[in-house]
């Protein structure tokens, strides 16, 4: 029973007459939601779809986890960072990854004893 003594059925009533329309996704295994710095995983959720006045909206009921993103290197910015603080590529890509791509950052970090 829904509150104030609404039973299902007429919520439903309700719902159809304001034009509301919800409908359960049904068997959804996972769902991520990408973002620069990273992804939001949602394992097995339940999701509801509702479509009220010609807008969808989407409900995520389950329990995420954040998976960064992995940052990728140009090889033109190993080079110049090899150059600059004057080590073999190996370090100034492992200087880059470190430094989430930040070249300055990377070299001076090299170049620091």
């Amino acid at each position: 029973m829904l509150p104030g003594n609404i039973n299902p059925r007429q919520m439903k009533a309700m719902m159809k007459k304001l034009g509301m329309q919800v409908e359960t996704i049904e068997d959804v295994q996972s769902i991520v939601i990408k973002t620069p710095k990273g992804n939001w995983v949602f394992g097995p959720s339940e999701v509801t779809e509702m479509t009220m006045q010609g807008v969808t909206t989407y409900q995520i009921t389950g329990k995420p986890h954040f998976e960064e993103t992995a940052v990728e290197i140009p090889a033109e910015d190993i080079a110049m960072v090899a150059e600059q603080a004057q080590v073999p590529v190996e370090k100034a890509k492992e200087a880059l990854v470190a430094t989430k791509g930040d070249i300055a950052e990377a070299i001076v970090k090299l170049s620091s004893p």
